[in-house]
């Protein structure tokens, strides 16, 4: 899938049409509902005098190939609450279904200079709540204007599709983070608390970029001098908690300086890693290369080079879908049969 001029409303906050995924549409989320995958997808519009926004679209398709989208964005920045978190944009879904039915969706919130991780819910996939910061309680408030993007929550991916976020020893888990993978926890899958490290623990690795400015946090998967994955990691799609443990898929960034010298500077790949399925903060297994890699034209060339970034993946029709944006632009799948 890629950009389109067709799609177009208007901005509440900029009160005036736009053409909301005319430049680029990628990293996407999907679900499976009433025999059909949904995907809720990034969108961005053409650089106006008014700026880039990235919006949230929906899309439907019932053989998980050819979709469908929806007119107009169903999240967005907006006159709400959150509009000064969100000035720069509403980015990179990934959604889970809670044990009742209501779906949770953790995006990053961009005001031009910072991201956070924000939450929001919905019973149907286009109506959507607000809650803002998944961190805003944790700490004292400590975590709210510090940098965190792209929640992981562990859940169960069911027969019928269906993806549902999980409790292990009574709470959800998530994993996030784009620099190191961390871990937080909740009891309500709105309001997170992020792992700590404890009295004299350190970081396995020397901390980097933004990882910088979160120096006490429990680091659960760790950058590696000299592989693919040496510059920063960060979540895929929901975790999947399975009977072997929990198994996360992540995607990474490589500098060659300190890193895979086989690939090009800034290539962005996709691993895998293993967790204890009844302690989340336990590392069992990890992927010594990449499973996935740029390596078609649409995948090396386009707003950001050399990028392959697994956000969906959805059981669906005997077939495991896995969706994933393209160089920042388009958005692809890879398919194999479930078993």
């Amino acid at each position: 899938m890629g950009p389109s001029a067709v799609g177009q409303f208007t901005d509440p906050v900029l009160k005036r049409n736009v053409r909301w995924e005319e430049k680029d549409v990628f990293n996407p989320a999907v679900v499976v509902r009433g025999g059909k995958i949904y995907m809720l997808y990034r969108a961005e519009n053409k650089v106006t005098p008014f700026g880039k926004t990235s919006r949230i679209g929906l899309a439907s398709s019932t053989d998980g190939i050819h979709f469908m989208r929806e007119p107009a964005p169903v999240l967005y920045p907006a006159n709400d609450a959150q509009q000064n978190y969100e000035t720069g944009g509403t980015e990179d879904p990934r959604v889970v279904e809670a044990p009742g039915g209501t779906y949770y969706m953790t995006y990053t919130a961009y005001d031009g200079k910072l991201a956070r991780l924000h939450v929001a819910s919905s019973p149907d996939l286009r109506h959507w709540t607000k809650y803002g910061n998944a961190f805003a309680r944790a700490g004292g408030g400590k975590y709210l204007n510090k940098w965190s993007k792209s929640g992981a929550i562990v859940s169960r991916y069911e027969p019928d599709g269906r993806i549902v976020a999980t409790k292990i020893k009574g709470k959800y888990w998530m994993y996030w983070g784009d620099a190191q993978i961390w871990l937080a926890t909740s009891d309500d899958l709105i309001h997170w608390t992020p792992l700590e490290m404890g009295p004299g623990e350190q970081p396995p690795v020397p901390l980097r970029a933004q990882a910088l400015t979160l120096p006490y946090l429990k680091v659960m998967l760790p950058t590696r001098a000299g592989k693919f994955d040496s510059d920063l990691v960060e979540p895929g799609p929901p975790a999947m908690l399975t009977d072997q443990g929990i198994r996360l898929i992540y995607n990474s960034r490589n500098v060659p300086a300190i890193g895979d010298k086989s690939l090009p500077e800034g290539t962005y790949t996709a691993a895998q890693a293993l967790f204890d399925k009844n302690d989340p903060t336990k590392l069992l297994q990890r992927t010594d290369t990449y499973f996935m890699r740029p390596d078609r034209p649409y995948e090396r060339t386009g707003q950001v080079n050399q990028v392959v970034f697994l956000e969906g993946l959805a059981q669906f029709k005997s077939t495991w879908f896995l969706y994933y944006g393209t160089a920042d632009s388009k958005i692809a799948v890879a398919t194999r049969p479930v078993g």
